[in-house]
């Protein structure tokens, strides 16, 4: 073809038909810039249609995740309900320490003393520089926050983590009690919530403590008052931070869901 061009060319030159050439010229200039727009335009379509299967492939991933996180977020706002329950029945057994047993203490006890952490699975969107490949910049945009989001909650649940390691758990330990609350959980078999695989409980022998103090010492212990009314407090806090995440993953799912093909 570029061989037939030339002679074309070559054949009016010789015939001096400047005009005619001038015409057939420009006439290929046109041909070959259309040649190069419609090669373009494959390539550009290509790159599109790739772009797409990433697409379809990350908010695929994205809903899997997501999935998770939500269910896992449910998990530990449970957990933080069962704290606040708890601490209020302490508080209850204070106020009306008439008839309470040191047993319901103790078991109220260990559910106070949990430490539920939001640790959800991180996608690399924006640090692979792939976040471009979503199209609905609505769910770009809740992708980019999701980081400060999740960490108003954590920075809550770290408040609550250390009042528990300072207070909570020394407390038990130092009031001669801890003992009865491990053989409380173990004696009959134990899976935490948050266990791997709910269907694995172990079962240990600790036996009870002869040094506990009654009912009467431990509801009378000011400390105790005090983890009570933090444990409702921060896990409180920390549930409203929750709340407001899981309604932001529940329309992530959502926006994901009407994006995938």
């Amino acid at each position: 073809m570029i061989q037939l061009f030339r002679h074309i060319r070559k054949s009016f030159l010789m015939e001096n038909k400047t005009s005619k050439y001038l015409k057939y010229a420009i006439g290929e200039i046109i041909l070959v810039v259309i040649g190069i727009l419609i090669a373009l335009s494959i390539n550009n379509w290509n790159n599109h249609q790739k772009d797409l299967a990433k697409e379809q492939k990350v908010l695929l991933q994205l809903q899997g995740e997501y999935r998770k996180n939500l269910a896992q977020l449910k998990q530990k706002i449970t957990m933080r309900n069962e704290i606040i329950q708890s601490s209020q029945n302490i508080l209850k057994y204070i106020d009306n320490p008439q008839n309470v047993t040191k047993d319901s203490i103790i078991y109220h006890l260990n559910y106070i003393v949990r430490d539920p952490t939001f640790d959800p699975i991180v996608n690399d969107l924006i640090a692979s520089g792939n976040l471009y490949l979503i199209k609905n910049d609505s769910l770009k945009q809740k992708l980019s926050n999701w980081t400060s989001d999740v960490f108003q909650v954590q920075e809550n649940e770290l408040e609550w983590q250390k009042l528990r390691t300072e207070f909570v758990t020394p407390f038990s330990i130092k009031n001669g009690f801890a003992r009865d609350q491990a053989d409380m959980v173990w004696k009959d078999g134990f899976t935490p919530i948050h266990a791997l695989d709910q269907t694995i409980t172990i079962t240990s022998k600790v036996g009870r403590s002869s040094k506990t103090p009654s009912a009467s010492a431990l509801l009378s212990n000011v400390e105790l008052e005090g983890i009570a009314a933090m444990g409702i407090t921060w896990n409180n806090i920390a549930n409203i931070q929750s709340l407001a995440l899981e309604k932001h993953i529940i329309e992530i799912l959502r926006l994901i869901e009407n994006e995938i093909k």
